[in-house]
């Protein structure tokens, strides 16, 4: 507790010490347009030639210390309606762009791309991302924490591509009631990224020091407007939704359900800046199978959200702690219950406070003698400072008319569980110090005492130096039923350090090395767990990676633990095991048509066992239409009996096809050994008008061997975004 509340003095003496935003003298100013604008990739109208110019980028990679040879020019404008964004991207050296496809939301990293990151409240923390590749993909996202995209979110606005032989014009129209933004406020934080994968040149308008994204809001320079941007006016949308499909269920003998239903989503601008989203009798079936892993952990696995109800502004609720220590996870809401209805809040109240409330209503299941449950989380953050914030939470999980005392012999559920949070996010306004503070309390009804969190961590992040220092304390009462706290009753210390060097060299752009080691104790401070790895990183300039590293792995168990996750038979609690591993990584340079990543790991495993490791993945691209990769995943363990030679095989074979960059269809088999299944999921998507979609998606569940169907799913939806 005490090394806690010291680092909790030290980020504030340092959320004090930093205050001044840094690229404030890049100004680029807007002004309304005084002719019709056309989204057509043309440069044609009088509007975009009394624009003002934002030119004469900055190089960010391979190197942060002059400007970019790859010339990128943006205008920017607006009228009643829309903002209109005007990019004119020049090659630098011949020859074709290089995309993977037309598919939204494309891996940074291997497009040709240009995007616009905008701080729609001048905080330096939250914002919207928008962009393209250099074949007409759209990007956009909701930014979080300085720097972060999620971009799980979608909205309404057009954009399009043009290419030609010497450059590609990118040309967009975003309405003002797809984002948020403060009203009255005539300054936004704005930055503009450009990726140019032929020079391997990443660069944008106001300088962004190499070690860290072009994204981070800590850099943006100004967008002055002449006047303030017009009220986005009542902008209510009604999203109804109609769907139609059949299940059957092979392997449980049961006979074809069919499946018709209707619902409808809706979001309320209750101002500016804030949203009310509601939904009843929502549905999901359009959302992608998760990535099977093959698991040889002692913990439950985390899944991301992939559900868009729960996605804008969700930093407040789902980013409260840490990857392992969060109050709230909305996965745990309506994955084994139906939900009736929600409500959701979220937004800014004004330029330093946020708010994120909602309530989720699911139904009783008569199967597993779940009841009805009703989920309730409110998390309010202000911010301190220039860039820092204070957060709260309050999570609330109530089973309605339930009591477990009457029903002897069901399934025992929980009356009701409880979390109640405090935490400090420390970030400096150059972005070289950030860090957390975190207090976290549960209360359910069988568990009293010893059900507190406590966690901190401070990072410095330079351009050659990392260094971290992180520690966690979860009691082992601490309950988070709609959480995602997998492992409860340690101490744990995680600290770690990585330097950079970079070479005047032709090959080479950073090489270094990194030092990493987590130490879990146990409540009578004996170590039970040391985890530690030495890795050394090299980056080409080429953008292919390569990393080399040796780790050293002690674990205590403190339970009975099966180390192959599918035998049955278990270490017992107590027995100590040590091993060394060795392994290496090598991920080829993306602007190939054919591009592959490869790893290896081998050492000693749990009991004296050895175990090897390979994953591979190959894909082959025709762009910009059509993408086939293949992964593959292979363990090998050897132990003493009853468990003698283990092998796991995972495999994964992916089609894409975007037909155009609003008609796709993907289609993936993953077979999984160690689960004995094979997955097929196929899915059609008609993105017929901006954020409106007709889905087709077809799911089957087979047993390898002997080869039958377990479960088929067929579903078709309907979705219309329709603004008022």
């Amino acid at each position: 507790m005490r090394s806690a509340l010291t680092l909790g003095l030290l980020f504030l003496l340092y959320g004090v010490a930093f205050g001044q935003k840094i690229n404030r003298s890049y100004r680029l100013h807007i002004q309304k347009a005084e002719s019709p604008i056309m989204i057509d990739g043309v440069v044609d109208e009088q509007a975009w030639l009394d624009a003002d110019v934002a030119k004469d980028f900055y190089m960010i990679l391979p190197m942060d210390t002059s400007y970019s040879q790859v010339e990128t020019e943006v205008r920017m404008t607006y009228d009643d309606e829309n903002l209109y964004l005007l990019v004119i991207n020049h090659h630098a050296v011949p020859g074709p762009y290089y995309v993977e496809s037309l598919r939204r939301d494309f891996v940074f990293g291997k497009n040709d791309n240009f995007l616009l990151f905008m701080d729609t409240f001048d905080d330096q923390t939250n914002g919207f991302s928008f962009g393209a590749n250099a074949a007409g993909a759209q990007w956009d996202g909701i930014m979080f924490e300085g720097g972060k995209v999620d971009l799980s979110w979608d909205n309404k606005w057009v954009s399009k591509v043009q290419n030609y032989d010497d450059k590609w014009v990118f040309e967009a129209a975003i309405p003002f009631k797809s984002i948020r933004y403060k009203k009255g406020i005539k300054e936004w934080g704005i930055n503009f990224s450009r990726l140019d994968l032929k020079t391997t040149e990443k660069s944008s308008w106001a300088p962004v020091p190499r070690q860290f994204p072009s994204a981070s809001l800590a850099y943006t320079g100004v967008l002055v407007w002449d006047e303030a941007p017009p009220e986005a006016g009542a902008n209510v949308s009604v999203i109804p939704y109609v769907m139609g499909g059949r299940v059957r269920d092979f392997e449980g003998g049961t006979e074809t359900n069919y499946q018709n239903r209707v619902g409808v989503d809706a979001k309320v601008a209750l101002s500016s800046s804030l949203n009310l989203d509601l939904t009843v009798n929502p549905d999901f079936s359009q959302v992608e199978v998760d990535r099977q892993i093959t698991n040889l952990d002692r913990f439950e696995l985390f899944f991301p959200e992939r559900r868009q109800f729960f996605l804008e502004n969700g930093d407040l609720f789902a980013n409260f702690g840490y990857e392992t220590i969060r109050p709230f996870f909305s996965r745990r809401i309506g994955l084994d219950a139906p939900i009736q209805f929600g409500a959701r809040l979220s937004g800014k109240i004004n330029r330093d406070w946020r708010i994120g409330a909602m309530n989720m209503q699911t139904g009783r299941v008569e199967e597993t003698g779940l009841p009805a449950q009703n989920f309730s989380v409110v998390a309010l953050q202000r911010r301190v400072g220039q860039r820092s914030n204070i957060g709260a939470i309050f999570v609330n999980k109530t089973s309605l008319d339930y009591d477990p005392s009457q029903e002897p012999g069901a399934p025992q559920y929980s009356q009701f569980n409880r979390n109640v949070g405090l935490e400090y996010n420390l970030a400096s306004s150059n972005n070289l110090w950030t860090g957390k503070a975190l207090f976290l309390k549960s209360f359910s009804p069988d568990k009293s005492g010893h059900n507190g969190i406590h966690a901190a961590n401070l990072r410095y992040s330079s351009g050659n130096l990392t260094w971290e220092w992180k520690h966690e304390y979860v009691s082992p009462n601490y309950t988070a039923e709609v959480g995602y706290v997998p492992r409860t009753g340690y101490y744990r210390i995680n600290p770690s350090v990585a330097y950079l060097f970079f070479p005047k060299s032709k090959k080479i752009l950073r090489h270094g090395p990194q030092i990493t080691t987590s130490l879990f104790y146990n409540m009578d401070l004996e170590q039970t767990d040391n985890i530690s790895m030495l890795a050394y990183t090299v980056r080409f300039r080429s953008q292919s990676d390569l990393t080399v590293w040796t780790g050293h792995d002690r674990i205590l168990l403190q339970q009975p633990f099966d180390p192959t996750n599918f035998s049955g038979d278990t270490l017992a609690t107590h027995t100590d095991h040590n091993w060394r591993t060795f392994g290496a990584e090598y991920i080829s340079k993306p602007q190939s048509l054919f591009t592959y990543s490869l790893s290896s790991q081998f050492g000693g495993y749990y009991a004296d066992g050895d175990r090897f490791n390979f994953v591979g993945e190959m894909g082959y691209r025709f762009q910009p239409y059509v993408g086939i990769t293949m992964n593959a995943n292979y363990n090998e363990i050897h132990l003493p009996k009853p468990w003698g030679k283990t092998t796991f095989w995972l495999v994964g074979p992916r089609l894409d096809v975007t037909f155009t960059n609003t008609i796709f269809l993907t289609a993936f088999v993953q077979y999984n050994e160690q689960i004995d299944n094979i997955n097929l999921n196929t899915r059609f998507q008609w993105r017929f008008k901006p954020a409106s979609d007709l889905f087709l998606v077809f799911t089957d569940n087979y047993l390898p061997a002997p080869f039958y169907v377990k479960n088929r799913t067929l579903a078709l939806k309907f979705t219309y975004w329709w603004t008022m």
